[in-house]
């Protein structure tokens, strides 16, 4: 396993052909979130690019892909429940 770290402290852990990747210490302080919204599958994203939109009780954050690559699936379940 091998866990790779942007220059804003996200990681990409690769693993597998389509590696997680996520920053423990905003999850941890992000608070409650209020909406999620997901890029389509299928879409081409750019190192960087923004991928997702967060909303949180105190403002919205964009999520920012540590490289770039395919959207091969979301979860759409994050959509209907967003505090997942």
């Amino acid at each position: 396993m091998t866990i790779l770290f942007t220059t804003d402290h996200e990681w990409l852990r690769i693993e597998a052909m389509s590696p997680p990747s996520g920053h423990d210490y905003a999850q941890s302080q992000l608070g409650d979130v209020v909406f999620v919204e997901l890029p389509k599958v299928g879409r081409s994203l750019d190192k960087a690019e923004a991928a997702a939109v967060v909303e949180i009780r105190q403002g919205r954050l964009r999520r920012l892909r540590a490289d770039s690559g395919d959207v091969l699936e979301v979860n759409e379940a994050l959509v209907a429940e967003p505090a997942l």
